[in-house]
């Protein structure tokens, strides 16, 4: 059965799969995983992306016995790190990563298409449930997606952080930016081929980075939910968390007959996939807030090139017809600081510009969004900006957010209580509830729990745990397998 996309659809047209290869391959993972021509393009993807891996370094120690040793050394390496930072911020530095708001929101909308596929290289481990060596690995997996429980769904929250922010316009990111959820989508669909590659990338991938710790706490600074990289540093612990069962993963699935060596060399070469592609700080590092403000104008020209009267003109020439020609756009930007409409690092309040987009009786209400909002201020804002003296842990009063962040409205588990697994017998079903009713009315006409779990293994996958249907799937089969 090919499924429909499950993630925020844009309805531009893709970029051909020559120029964009990563890009095409991730959408094709997400619409159809089970065509058998998309398999086989993410394992030759997977074979070319080991080649490029096997030229990079490695850090792993040359003997596994070593690892838990050289995770103590990590942690505390990081740990150092993280309050070197802390202090630096005590003193008075600035922020390391975001220098806006825009910035920030930047970052987010550009490692997207990795998060919204958050744990997924997992996922083809499931067939092997009932065989404890993938124990640890399993659960990883589950507590990835939350154990059902739709608050801690890792891509559930990242949906829920984008959507807050206006930053659901991910889908025609360059390709690099896809080159990591690719290896995860591609892992997921070929366990069975590269299982010491998935185990050596979820070794490399549960490590607690310093980038996680800065970006929460920056994040928090500039008053956008941490929940979804706090919670990560959480589970990704060295005591009981995901690093530790990472290593205990690999243990597990040691060899006792056969090439050990080799095992390990491609688990090595798993591990060092992670640094393919865009990473963390190479989105951050990506940032040039001018060319975000043009690429943000471009996209609006082709719809707003028709809807503008005549009456307001500049050097000659109507809004719609610098418009209508997208490569002008950088000149008519030009047009509008040299006739006062845009002032530069002054506060944005005080360009008329800034005043038709923002605010409910702004003539172009509605038209940008929050995140391009926020792009186009700190754009203006400049200088001045960073003149200003940000309040710690609060967003800037001149564009804060007006809705609750979306940690603050978590339920807690005293609050209400969890809605059963399933429909309960006699229960009024509504069309929401039908496919749980469903579900339930399948699972009980199987024998066995061996069956049970086999069924409800399609609503784990990477495109469907999240939804509904997926959701529930998840609390029933962590209820079956612990």
């Amino acid at each position: 059965m090919q499924l429909t996309r499950s993630m925020p659809v844009d309805t531009t047209p893709v970029t051909c799969e020559v120029a964009a290869p990563s890009r095409a391959l991730y959408f094709a993972l997400l619409d159809a995983p089970d065509d058998a021509a998309v398999r086989n393009r993410a394992a030759d993807y997977l074979n070319a992306k080991l080649d490029e891996a096997s030229a990079l370094p490695c850090d792993l120690p040359p003997d596994p016995a070593g690892l838990g040793d050289w995770l103590e050394a990590h942690t505390a390496k990081i740990g150092g790190q993280y309050q070197a930072y802390l202090d630096e911020r005590r003193a008075g530095a600035p922020r390391r990563y975001f220098t806006s708001k825009a910035h920030a929101l930047h970052f987010l909308r550009g490692v997207a298409p990795t998060k919204l596929v958050d744990g997924a290289w997992l996922y083809g481990l499931l067939q092997r449930w009932d065989d404890a060596r993938f124990t640890s690995l399993i659960q990883t997996y589950l507590e990835e997606l939350g154990e059902g429980q739709p608050e801690k769904n890792h891509v559930v929250l990242y949906r829920k952080l984008l959507a807050s922010q206006g930053c659901d316009d991910w889908q025609t990111l360059d390709d690099d930016n896809f080159v990591q959820g690719v290896i995860q989508l591609a892992l997921a669909e070929h366990a069975e081929q590269f299982m010491p590659e998935v185990i050596g990338f979820n070794l490399g991938y549960e490590q607690l980075p310093l980038h996680l710790l800065i970006s929460s706490y920056e994040l928090t600074e500039l008053g956008i939910d941490p929940y979804y990289f706090t919670l990560h540093v959480t589970v990704d612990n060295a005591d009981n968390g995901h690093a530790k069962k990472a290593i205990q993963g690999l243990l597990a699935a040691w060899p006792q007959v056969g090439d050990s060596e080799e095992f390990y060399r491609r688990v090595m070469n798993g591990y060092r996939l992670n640094d393919l592609g865009a990473s963390t700080l190479s989105v951050i590092g990506g940032f040039d807030p001018e060319q975000e403000v043009m690429r943000v104008l471009e996209k609006k020209a082709g719809v707003g090139q028709f809807v503008h009267s005549d009456y307001c003109r500049f050097d000659g020439r109507t809004v719609n017809q610098w418009l209508a020609e997208p490569e002008q756009i950088p000149q008519f930007i030009e047009t509008l600081q040299r006739r006062s409409w845009i002032k530069r690092h002054e506060d944005p309040q005080n360009s008329r510009f800034w005043q038709l987009i923002t605010g409910e009786q702004a003539p172009m209400f509605g038209v940008f969004s929050a995140h391009e909002q926020q792009l186009i201020h700190d754009w203006i804002a400049g200088d001045w900006l960073a003149e200003q003296t940000p309040t710690r842990g609060k967003p800037r009063p001149s564009l804060a957010q007006r809705q609750v962040p979306f940690s603050s409205r978590r339920r807690t588990s005293t609050e209400r209580p969890a809605k059963p697994a399933l429909v309960q017998q006699g229960q009024h079903v509504s069309d929401f509830d039908q496919e749980a009713l469903l579900l339930e009315q399948q699972l009980t006409q199987l024998p066995t729990r061996e069956a049970r779990m086999r069924h409800l293994l399609p609503l784990l996958a990477p495109t469907r745990h999240h939804s509904a249907a997926g959701l529930l799937a998840t609390r029933i089969f962590t209820g079956l397998f612990n």
